[in-house]
């Protein structure tokens, strides 16, 4: 029989990334149990206090053991931590040890959402792929520069260690460990039973684009308040590097270590922001909307929309915008 850990960090994190997991693995077990075969998985919570409070002390959640106990396991999840990332990892630093040691040892890992702070902090994601909340992403690239984070990503998977995006996403993740370790059939069952889509790779049409300015290149902030307050113009690169008087290579340099994008990139982005908010909230047509922002050409809009939300803006507006549809 395999072993998964379920992690119960000290603080105040997240419950139901816990229970969610718990939940999965279990019925997984059950199908297997009520199909000849025997359950796959031992379960057990575990962290380094006997009880960790949650949400004021609403709720409790009593770990199986403490993670010295367990010398062995062969599936490791690690559930968000909630708005409180920074904060856990220092006193959650025993956790971050013994999930490296583990991993050294053979065991996967799993980190649910900004559980990827936890995770990134035991040094395992350095040089790897990476997904955690699009709201945290900057934070996260701050903070581990190192880590080749893919904040569009659903779901990473590499060299044994898994992450994904944010808040209730890790249900596709756990559905997407099912169907790893027990098989398909189970995990259409769990998909089912938990009424939870299937094969979802994406959280870009989630994702709400927040200009990454926790940056001290002042230069870097004025073009992107010029490009945030020009939408409706088509700037290229070479006239903001012109414009604010800095040879175009060192510019892209600067730009991309400030922000993470690419000057194409920061407006692109910053553009179909701008759309998505006038697609969900008022009546205008595509090409209307394409014009406010900058583009004349639909297939260049289309193409440049469906990079950045994973869909058509047809497909958008249809999903978010109920009286633009009626």
């Amino acid at each position: 029989m395999k072993h998964l850990t379920i992690i119960v960090p000290n603080g105040e994190n997240n419950l139901s990334s816990i229970v969610g997991a718990y939940k999965i693995f279990t019925r997984a077990n059950e199908y297997w149990k009520n199909t000849g075969r025997k359950e796959l998985f031992k379960i057990q919570l575990a962290g380094i206090s006997k009880e960790v409070d949650f949400y004021e002390g609403l709720f409790t959640v009593k770990p199986h053991t403490h993670i010295s106990a367990i010398t062995t396991t062969n599936l490791i999840i690690i559930p968000s931590l909630n708005h409180n990332y920074e904060k856990a990892l220092k006193p959650n630093k025993p956790l971050a040890d013994w999930v490296a040691n583990q991993y050294k040892n053979g065991a996967e890992v799993a980190s649910i959402c900004t559980g990827a702070f936890l995770l990134a902090s035991s040094g395992l994601l350095d040089g790897k792929n990476c997904s955690t909340h699009w709201a945290a992403a900057e934070n996260f690239r701050n903070m581990f520069p190192e880590v080749n984070l893919q904040p569009d990503s659903l779901i990473t998977d590499e060299n044994g260690i898994y992450t994904n995006g944010g808040a209730y996403s890790f249900l596709n993740l756990m559905i997407y460990l099912v169907e790893k370790y027990f098989d398909r059939q189970t995990a259409i069952f769990c998909s089912k039973v938990f009424q939870i889509e299937m094969d979802r790779n994406s959280q870009a049409a989630f994702t709400i684009f927040t200009p990454q300015k926790l940056h001290s290149d002042e230069m870097v902030k004025k073009v992107q308040t010029y490009i945030e307050s020009n939408l409706h113009e088509k700037i290229s690169v070479e006239h903001l590097s012109s414009k604010f008087a800095i040879g175009r290579r060192t510019f892209d340099r600067r730009f991309i270590k400030a922000t993470g994008n690419t000057p194409i990139e920061y407006s692109q982005r910053v553009k179909i922001e701008s759309a998505k908010k006038a697609l969900e909230t008022s009546r205008k047509t595509i090409n209307e909307v394409m014009y406010e922002v900058g583009y004349s050409d639909v297939k260049a809009f289309r193409e440049v929309f469906r990079k950045i939300t994973g869909m058509s803006p047809l497909q958008y507006k249809e999903r978010y915008n109920k009286e633009a549809v009626v």
